[in-house]
């Protein structure tokens, strides 16, 4: 399975602090915003990862990652011209999907959870064996905010509604997605909606309308933050925060999980850190890996 990191738009609800660099390259307390999606496809045992963003991010973002050997992964770069709607993601990809199946996760989600990885292994399996599309539903408390999914006992997906005025369930739809190869083609079918964009929306519908979609419940314990406004962006920030310090253990350190995965060893975490100036992010890989 390969995937994708959507890092596009304009980040105007973020404004002026997107004026001159994408929001996806904003600090969440210690880290670049993008390390907590590229985390999370890392820990589902994604190697492959292409980063779709504007032509005038992509330079920075070719800049922070490189090819990603240094991280046992292998970076790509796309640009997204016009901010025309997420589904457009997979024809951008589609050279680059080849045929695989596909993860795509929004560049300013973060996903947190002790359980989170035996998740994710799950969602690959089910695109894997079932064909089946999977996306993930998140419990909160005003679901007319969201495209809110309804689901049967089994977590099979039976309808989506956007901003529904009667929800059907609390379960919002979060930006994480697992399809089969055949997404590709369902995105070149989807037709602009009335804001002009490809809607993921449509895309999701689709294989709902073939019954091959599932819904993975992030439940108690999980954490699903959206960081697109300024608030949201204060509250993943201070979240990190108080988790880390209490802990003791850092969320989103991509090297720690390029090791946890065994896609560097110890030999590329010291090659890592010769690179590193003196700073409590290379204090903390020396004390959680090389110390060890």
């Amino acid at each position: 399975m390969k995937g994708i990191i959507l890092a596009g738009g304009t980040g105007s609800r973020l404004y002026p602090l997107t004026k001159v660099i994408s929001k996806q390259l904003l600090p969440v307390y210690d880290k670049p915003m993008i390390y907590y999606p590229l985390s999370v496809l890392m820990l589902a045992g994604i190697r492959e990862i292409l980063i779709i963003s504007t032509p005038n991010d992509l330079p920075n973002f070719k800049k922070l990652f490189g090819d990603g050997s240094q991280l046992g992964l292998k970076f790509a770069y796309a640009e997204q011209a016009r901010p025309d709607g997420l589904a457009q993601a997979f024809m951008i990809g589609e050279e680059f999907i080849g045929n695989d199946n596909v993860c795509m996760i929004l560049g300013d989600n973060i996903f947190y959870g002790t359980g989170l990885i035996n998740l994710l292994n799950n969602s690959t399996g089910i695109v894997e064996r079932e064909n089946k599309a999977v996306i993930f539903g998140y419990n909160v408390e005003n679901p007319q905010r969201y495209g809110v999914a309804e689901f049967d006992k089994d977590q099979n997906v039976v309808d989506i509604v956007e901003k529904p005025k009667e929800p059907k369930s609390n379960y919002a739809i979060t930006g994480l997605y697992f399809y089969p190869n055949d997404v590709v083609k369902i995105a070149k079918s989807v037709k602009p909606s009335w804001r002009n964009e490809l809607e993921i929306t449509d895309i999701n519908k689709a294989f709902l309308k073939n019954k091959r979609l599932k819904l993975q419940l992030l439940g108690r314990g999980y954490v699903w933050l959206d960081t697109g406004t300024n608030e949201a962006l204060s509250d993943a920030t201070e979240f990190v925060r108080v988790v880390e310090k209490r802990t003791g253990l850092m969320i989103g350190c991509i090297e720690e999980n390029a090791y946890k995965m065994k896609y560097i060893d110890k030999i590329g975490i010291e090659k890592i850190i010769l690179l590193l100036g003196e700073n409590e992010y290379k204090r903390y890989i020396i004390r959680t890996i090389l110390n060890k």
